[in-house]
């Protein structure tokens, strides 16, 4: 939250006694909580054209279209579209020369009084910037994470305050209107795992950097974006598929994360729980914001577009989290379906698993941390690694963990949890992110070799992870 945030009461005022703001309110779900606002301090004659609320499906239906998914985006844009031409058809003669129209809207599942559901919901805004000024439009995903149902509709209510001022004051500084979505809330109330700027008062802004600035500032605890570079929701993108993830920083990509990739999906597909699941495989690359941390310990914008770009040109799916324990990556994929889930790491990584000094923080230690990492069958599925003292190469078989690790290594490998990954191509255990950085830093032709084809075409092309060798020749 804003250290001086206005309240949400000074929000809605000055929203009110602003002239050129005037739209209209379209709220299922949760009561009508964001409009209220408006009505509550005074002056919604100036703003409020219309306030709504479609509860009925067939109703609702007859109004936006048919859905197959009430609670969703294409539900929300579908009313934000509706709602904002109406505006502009019914108003624009009138006083089309010194207003900016706007339309919210949401969808929610708020808690009902049956309970059992996830509390989420869509909300955004179309709106114009200045007078007769091309539309332009914020769209987010929101968690509710209150146990009462009129604690979440509060909560709605100041997050839809937030996003209305934010259009009509911020939308000259996108961080500044993200930062300030949570103003007057807390994390503990509301997660934010989805945001996307679009239209003509966002031409300059990149979703992928939202994403991240959404991880960053604790808003959500992971966001993701598709190979194109669109902003994706994660419960919807995962929703009823097998899932195989693989961490990793990929500065840059080489060939063996994608060898890596490779070997874990044969086996993972193969594995008699996705058969019997027939569920959709989905392959994701996660980098934990540990993982994007310079040596300044901060972010470098830039330095995680590069990222991004070599992921896209291979086709991949990101996830960016802030989950720098494999357990709490587990939790997360675990919420997000019931389908068989896999994680694919080196076998360096899951000898780190088993250093105690990791889980200080849990109750029951290690023991704990892999309870909750292998719930509900998580399998890892293992890559080898070359030892570079001893020349030989290290694998689920011949892993050596720390002493009294021995039994715990042995129980889990027994049951299934760990599998083990073979490589067509061992020459290519010989190759480290960092001597490939290093290579092309010194503008070694050799770096090419070591990544596929489509990461170099990409890497020349746009001069990724190149700029601090330049600004040094």
């Amino acid at each position: 939250m804003s250290d001086n945030a206005l309240d949400t009461r000074q929000k809605a005022l000055l929203v009110n006694l602003d002239p050129r703001l005037y739209g209209t309110f379209a709220e299922i779900g949760a009561g009508q909580e964001v409009v209220r606002w408006f009505f509550r301090v005074g002056g919604a004659a100036g703003t409020v054209a219309k306030s709504m609320s479609a509860y009925d499906m067939t109703v609702s239906d007859a109004i936006y279209g048919t859905s197959d998914r009430y609670v969703s985006r294409s539900r929300l844009e579908a009313m934000l579209s509706h709602e904002f031409e109406l505006n502009v058809q019914r108003l624009d003669t009138k006083r089309g020369d010194h207003t900016c129209f706007f339309a919210f809207a949401d969808t929610v599942a708020a808690r009902s009084f049956r309970g059992g559901s996830e509390c989420h919901g869509w909300m955004g805004i179309t709106f114009q910037h200045a007078a007769r000024a091309p539309q332009s439009r914020i769209l987010i995903h929101v968690r509710m994470l209150d146990a009462e149902n009129a604690a979440q509709a509060e909560a709605l209510g100041v997050v839809g305050v937030n996003l209305v001022y934010g259009a009509g004051f911020l939308h000259q500084d996108p961080e500044s209107l993200l930062t300030s979505l949570l103003d007057q809330l807390s994390v503990g109330r509301i997660e934010i795992d989805m945001v996307e700027f679009s239209g003509a008062a966002f031409s300059g802004v990149d979703n992928r950097l939202m994403s991240l600035k959404l991880v960053q500032l604790g808003l959500s605890g992971a966001a993701m974006f598709g190979p194109s570079g669109e902003v994706l929701q994660p419960s919807e993108v995962f929703y009823r598929k097998a899932i195989l993830v693989e961490r990793g920083a990929f500065h840059p990509v080489t060939k063996v994360h994608m060898d890596m990739l490779k070997r874990a999906s044969e086996k993972f597909r193969a594995s008699p729980e996705v058969k019997a699941s027939n569920a959709p495989v989905l392959e994701v690359m996660e980098i934990t914001m540990r993982n994007l941390l310079s040596d300044q310990k901060s972010v470098d914008p830039q330095d995680f577009l590069d990222r991004a770009d070599v992921l896209a040109a291979c086709g991949l799916t990101v996830l960016v989290s802030d989950f720098s324990e494999y357990y709490r990556l587990s939790a997360f994929l675990t919420r997000m379906t019931r389908e068989p889930i896999g994680i694919a790491l080196g076998v360096t990584r899951l000898l780190n698993l088993f250093e105690e000094g990791f889980y200080t923080d849990l109750p029951g230690g290690i023991l704990e941390s892999f309870g909750r990492l292998l719930k509900h069958q998580l399998k890892l599925f293992v890559y080898p690694a070359l030892d570079k003292a001893t020349g030989q190469i290290r694998n689920v078989d011949n892993l050596v963990v720390p002493a009294g690790q021995h039994k715990l290594f042995e129980y889990l490998n027994e049951r299934g949890s760990f599998v083990g990954l073979e490589t067509e191509h061992p020459s290519l255990l010989s190759i480290y992110p960092k001597d490939v950085l290093d290579a092309m830093l010194r503008r070694d032709p050799v770096w090419k070799s070591m990544v596929p084809a489509e990461v170099v075409e990409a890497i020349e092309r746009k001069h990724l992870f190149m700029r601090a060798s330049e600004a040094n020749a």
